[in-house]
């Protein structure tokens, strides 16, 4: 009853386990439901191949490079977030745990 009405917090086990989910398993798993649904459907397998076509055809080779550098930082800047945010989310726990225990003076 304590967890239902917030009065005990989950684990920070369970935090690393959401945190590795969401850092490692869901891009990977984005990545892979991206590719079978242009793969399943014709009419998203048309518009991908059209859209890459136009955005490829007016880029030089300079410009594709910083358009994937771009991408790739974004990529890792939201990682780098999602990483503080677990870890402040972690140390929050560890603060209000240490606040919670009874100390002798």
């Amino acid at each position: 009853m304590d967890f239902l009405t917030f009065k005990s917090f989950i684990s920070t086990t369970a935090l690393i386990v959401f945190y590795y989910i969401g850092a490692v398993i869901l891009p990977v798993g984005i990545w892979f439901f991206s590719i079978w649904i242009i793969k399943k459907y014709k009419f998203i397998d048309d518009a991908y191949n059209k859209g890459k076509e136009e955005i490829w055809g007016l880029l030089n080779k300079k410009q594709q490079v910083k358009l994937v550098l771009l991408a790739m930082t974004f990529f890792l800047f939201m990682e780098l977030f999602w990483r503080m945010l677990f870890e402040f989310l972690i140390a929050y726990m560890q603060i209000r745990d240490a606040l919670l225990q009874p100390h002798s003076f």
